[in-house]
């Protein structure tokens, strides 16, 4: 398992290393992000190495046909999740349109993990479902716990400023919610849309979500999706693993960064 878990550590880092070229990030992890400290024509080869590094791991190691095409459309599918956000910026998407890309975005990630473990332990065909299930649904809520944290998170833990996703044009479930109970959703709404949001819109924007019931709604909806990723956990599987599964599920909707 180790060399299949390293690739896909590999593969989700590189997938970060070219998300804050594209976001122009300055941190990440409350640390300076590789396109600060080395520039974006470095970073892009730092996270093209990293992906070729991780291939080659798989290569080396010979886990066949069927993990090699599961890593393969996890990288596609994390190149239209990003194709598809910086093509919606600044515009307020659907409720369905906001699943499709945090679907593509992060729990397509997640299910390919939980997918490819069952595949390498030889699952049957049912139990590797379920896992990816699992994985589908513990990628939502964590997406969802993610967007809550851009607006009420702590910057010293999370690592990053509060509003980052709006600095960048991104509109995430807070501010759907928001954008549909408000009685200022006018102006937010004015402000999300707007190509160059300044850090007084900003905050504005944050008072008028954490004014409303945006919190309690978006955690409603990640705390489904993880009862729905454990209801889906295979029975045949270990109960260490087991309760690590459920632990990780915990963590997820409960972290502060």
């Amino acid at each position: 398992m180790l060399p299949l878990a390293t690739a896909i550590e590999l593969i989700h880092t590189a997938s970060l290393v070219h998300d804050d070229i594209l976001d122009q990030s300055k941190i990440r992890r409350g640390v300076s992000t590789a396109n600060v400290k080395y520039g974006p024509q470095i970073a892009v080869l730092l996270g093209d190495y990293l992906f070729a590094k991780a291939f080659q791991l798989v290569a080396e190691n010979h886990y066949g046909d069927e993990v090699s095409l599961v890593l393969s459309k996890l990288v596609k599918n994390l190149c239209i999740g990003e194709i598809s956000q910086d093509r919606s910026l600044f515009q307020v998407p659907s409720l369905t349109k906001y699943y499709d890309k945090i679907n593509l975005k992060t729990a397509v990630f997640l299910a390919s993990c939980c997918r490819l473990g069952g595949i390498v332990a030889e699952l049957n065909d049912r139990e590797t479902d379920s896992l990816t299930t699992y994985g589908v649904n513990l990628g939502l809520a964590f997406q969802i716990v993610d967007d809550l944290l851009d607006f009420f998170g702590d910057s010293n833990m999370t690592g990053k400023a509060l509003g980052g996703d709006l600095k960048s044009g991104v509109i995430t479930l807070p501010v759907l919610r928001a954008l549909q109970v408000s009685d200022k959703s006018e102006l937010l709404r004015e402000i999300v849309t707007r190509n160059n949001v300044s850090d007084a819109d900003i905050i504005g924007a944050i008072d008028i979500i954490k004014k409303s019931d945006a919190l309690d709604y978006c955690k409603s909806r990640a705390y489904a999706h993880i009862a729905a990723a454990i209801i889906n956990l295979p029975p045949s599987i270990s109960e260490s693993t087991n309760f690590m599964l459920d632990k990780i599920a915990d963590f997820v909707v409960n972290r502060n960064w």
